[in-house]
């Protein structure tokens, strides 16, 4: 007899899930619905009005917002696939050596372990324009650094930390991944002469491509919402707006300015952005998944 209980009756089953559907209640639906309600008002500390669409007729109409919306869009484009290309090549690296795997394994993901808050202030003292010993390697070859004041070096130095911070995560569904394809097709390759780059790209992607999905998904979601942490602790959203992305926009709104109605409408068109987002996401992979047979 198997020692594994198999539940035929409903209610064991929706006794099982009352907990999830509780928490998922109080902490994720009833807010999603009440900011969609309080998006409709203006709200500040113990006042309300209702204003109806005033608020989404401001976000139109805001020049700041729709920068930032392009800010957050290629923030995230940059991230989830400097993720996704640095966390593969790595990945291949760590599966093509014969040893000291674990050790390689356990390097690259420690990044992964640190909250978003501290690895934004590693990197900060890692890239200070003045006392970071990345910066000093940088500029030993002639590129100044000062991304407290340029936009584009700001942009660009935000990035490299969300990227470094993530990959980690990436490499250990990669490489689960990597180590589910078949030896023989590693062995056929290589036999007929297939370069490692080439057997990287033309057989192991086309073999992982439902976990690279899975991903894209995931470091979407980290692009737009997780790296608040590292925004906040670098750049603050500037200098003028070069690292303003849509969720520390709304953190301004709502714990800064505290129009909390107006944070309220800026929360339902992120989650709109997102959503259309993934939308799009599962129909091109639906096209170029493999999913065996």
């Amino acid at each position: 007899m198997s020692s594994r209980e198999i539940f035929t009756d409903r209610a064991q089953g929706l006794g099982l899930l009352v907990p999830t559907i509780i928490v998922s209640i109080i902490f994720l639906y009833y807010p999603a619905v009440r900011a969609l309600g309080l998006s409709f008002y203006q709200a500040t500390f113990g006042r309300s009005s209702f204003t109806g669409l005033s608020n989404y007729t401001r976000i139109i109409s805001s020049g700041d917002y729709l920068g930032s919306i392009v800010v957050s869009v290629g923030f995230a484009v940059c991230v989830v696939l400097g993720v996704l290309v640095v966390a593969l090549y790595f990945t291949f690296l760590i599966h093509e050596v014969d040893y000291g795997k674990s050790v390689y394994l356990i390097a690259s993901i420690w990044p992964y372990a640190l909250p978003p808050a501290v690895a934004g202030l590693v990197f900060l003292f890692l890239s200070h324009p003045t006392i970071g010993i990345l910066t000093s390697y940088i500029e030993s070859i002639g590129i100044q650094v000062d991304w407290f004041s340029d936009g584009g070096q700001a942009f660009t130095v935000v990035v490299i930390a969300a990227v470094w911070k993530q990959i980690g995560y990436n490499i250990i569904f990669m490489t689960a991944a990597m180590n589910n394809i078949p030896d023989s097709l590693t062995e056929t390759a290589r036999l007929d002469g297939v370069g490692r780059i080439n057997r990287l790209l033309r057989v192991y992607v086309p073999m992982m491509s439902p976990t690279l999905v899975f991903l894209v998904v995931i470091n979407t979601i980290y692009g737009f919402f997780g790296t608040f942490a590292i925004i906040d602790t670098m750049t603050m959203g500037g200098p003028a707006g070069a690292t303003n992305i849509l969720i520390y926009d709304l953190y301004q709104t709502a714990f800064q300015s505290y129009d909390f109605g107006f944070a309220s409408a800026k929360s339902v068109i992120l989650f709109i952005i997102v959503g259309l987002l993934m939308i799009v996401q599962f129909k091109i992979s639906d096209r170029y998944t493999f999913y065996g047979t």
